[in-house]
């Protein structure tokens, strides 16, 4: 079983790295395989609703910022942890433009396996952030992991991360919980019991 990491930060060793890799310490001390994915500083071009992923199967505007990637590794992934600063109390820009992006192209890997969102802030925000990232989530049938308080650290350095003793206890919570989750869910595979079924999607227009 392998979990999946986002940083969603431009810093690549910030605060956001610091309360992910603390999840991901717990994650492996479970036996769960790891890799951290990086949205970096690159610039990130939003999502245009041009609709060619429909036809392509992944987004049309290539591999240049690793959106592309990133979803081939999730195709391989049993669970997620999507990692995110703060910025104007809501997440980064770049990393609100790749998931967008992610999620729109192709929601159906994500489908049935379990996300849990985490947030980085230096004071507010966070709430609003998490609720953000929570959406992608529950827009593509994924299970929501959580810990025992919301899942965010603050500071404004990783020094001051580490010393948030709640935020990185919840960070070890929502490792020890993702592994259970994934380790249940194998359990019923071997069981025999089946995925959900899915109803064909109905849309209903509010202006008709």
């Amino acid at each position: 079983m392998k979990v999946l990491l986002f940083n969603g930060s431009p810093r690549g060793e910030g605060c956001t790295y610091t309360a992910l890799t603390e999840a991901e310490k717990t994650l492996r001390e479970e036996g769960i395989d790891t890799e951290i994915f990086s949205v970096g500083k690159k610039p990130i071009l939003g999502c245009i609703a041009c609709h060619a992923c429909s036809k392509l199967g992944k987004c049309a505007f290539g591999d240049q910022d690793g959106v592309n990637l990133f979803v081939e590794k999730a195709k391989e992934a049993d669970g997620f942890i999507f990692g995110a600063p703060v910025h104007y109390a809501s997440i980064a820009g770049a990393a609100s433009s790749f998931l967008d992006r992610v999620f729109y192209s192709n929601s159906k890997v994500f489908a049935r396996k379990p996300g849990a969102a985490v947030v980085s802030c230096r004071r507010a925000g966070s709430t609003a952030s998490l609720d953000q990232l929570n959406k992608y989530f529950t827009i593509s049938n994924m299970p929501v992991v959580s810990a025992g308080y919301w899942n965010m650290v603050h500071g404004s350095n990783p020094e001051q991360v580490r010393q948030d003793l709640e935020g990185m206890q919840m960070m070890r919570d929502l490792g020890r919980h993702m592994a259970w989750l994934l380790k249940c869910i194998e359990a019923g595979r071997q069981a025999g019991v089946p995925l959900p079924k899915q109803e064909d999607r109905v849309f209903t227009n509010f202006i008709r």
